[in-house]
């Protein structure tokens, strides 16, 4: 017996070392088996901050405080009245049917025929703006996209340029970065449209928002930013490929995206909008003089939408520091009933802004127009600045 042990041993060993290669394969498999399942999985199934955000904004601060005082014990003295274990059962409940007993838009929302529609997150709230007022994108009836029933129209006038101004100390020599285009390009505005007073019929194809895009980009280039419009009629082009008007972004797609392939310098990608909601919501009196607010709308549908969440915040709180009042917000869309991403995922310097609603002039417009430039050129200059201080390091 004594003989064969040193085999007995060799063969145990030899099996421990099999065993043991075996288990390391086979984890190491699993290991890259689950690293790709999770890289393959759509961006919404995805762990990111958002999500961890998303999950643990629901949790009261009382069941937070409570699990405080788990791991230390000098919390309870101060302990609030609400402090307690968060309730499973709604949790369960939450999760089981998707309905929030804090939101009322969840009891109705898949029971109401297009209630959904008006559906979104508030990220960032405006002055005045919640859930009753959200921006609503409306599809305006055939008749309103049909140039051959279009109204006359009441000319918004040439508004004066800025004279005796020094030029610009920052200029982009003659790059163009700042890019504007227009997926309802008709989108307008009832007080420039004669015998029209139904919000969904403000469409014309002369005199619309292209034009707010025109006083952003004369403003832009003041402040040394070199800036193009292009009013490519995403309507006609839509009539031409014989797609419906919900498709419009889809068109506008590869309107954005010729454009990123034609030119290099482009660098933020502003798609102008207006909104369907009236003048209480959409105006803003600021140092005596009337404009139309500002809305940022985000696609949450894409896997870097935080960096469009982030640029579009960055823009409320300038204009909230020298236009105070002029922002609404920042708004997430998804869903089945919005388009989710509206070519925000071509760049993470896009965004989609609604330009004032129906009821407002181009006078309010123009206004508004000067103020976004205005704060928008502190915010490019900046960035400039900090990029090139980090080149140089």
């Amino acid at each position: 017996m004594k003989e064969n042990q040193p085999y007995d041993l060799f063969s145990i060993n030899l099996s421990t070392i099999l065993k043991g290669i075996m288990i390391f394969t086979i984890s190491l498999l699993s290991l890259f088996s689950i690293a790709g399942l999770l890289t393959s999985l759509t961006y919404n199934y995805r762990i990111s901050s958002h999500s961890v955000n998303e999950a643990a904004e629901h949790v009261s601060g009382g069941a937070l405080y409570y699990l405080y005082t788990m791991e230390n014990k000098l919390f309870t003295a101060h302990a609030p009245e609400t402090a307690g274990p968060p309730s499973l059962s709604e949790l369960a409940f939450r999760y089981a049917t998707n309905v929030r007993f804090q939101d009322p838009r969840s009891f109705l929302g898949r029971e109401v025929p297009g209630f959904s529609i008006y559906d979104g997150e508030i990220l960032v709230a405006g002055e005045g703006t919640d859930y009753t007022n959200m921006p609503i994108e409306s599809e305006p009836p055939a008749e309103a996209l049909d140039k051959g029933s279009e109204g006359a129209v009441r000319p918004a006038k040439d508004f004066p340029k800025e004279k005796g101004n020094t030029p610009p100390s920052l200029t982009t020599n003659g790059k163009k970065r700042v890019y504007m285009y227009f997926t309802h390009t008709r989108e307008s505005y009832l007080p420039h449209l004669q015998g029209i007073s139904s919000p969904d019929a403000a469409h014309h194809s002369g005199l619309n928002v292209t034009k707010v895009g025109e006083m952003v980009q004369e403003r832009l280039e003041s402040k040394g930013i070199g800036a193009m419009v292009d009013k490519t009629d995403v309507v006609a082009k839509l009539n031409e490929s014989g797609r419906s008007y919900g498709q419009s972004y889809q068109e506008s797609r590869a309107v954005v995206a010729s454009a990123q392939t034609n030119n290099r310098d482009l660098q933020y990608f502003i798609d102008i909008h207006r909104d369907s909601q009236r003048k209480k919501v959409t105006t803003a009196e600021i140092r005596g003089e009337n404009y139309a607010k500002l809305a940022f709308v985000v696609g949450g549908e894409h896997a870097n939408y935080e960096k469009n969440v982030k640029l579009a915040t960055d823009l409320h709180n300038l204009l909230e520091k020298k236009y105070k009042g002029l922002s609404r917000g920042v708004i997430l869309k998804q869903g089945k009933n919005t388009n989710g991403k509206f070519n925000q995922d071509l760049s993470e310097k896009a965004m989609l802004v609604e330009f004032g609603g129906v009821d407002n002039t181009f006078e309010e417009l123009n206004r508004t127009a000067n103020a976004f430039a205005d704060v928008f050129a502190d915010y490019y200059w900046q960035a400039e600045s900090v990029q090139a201080n980090d080149s140089t390091n």
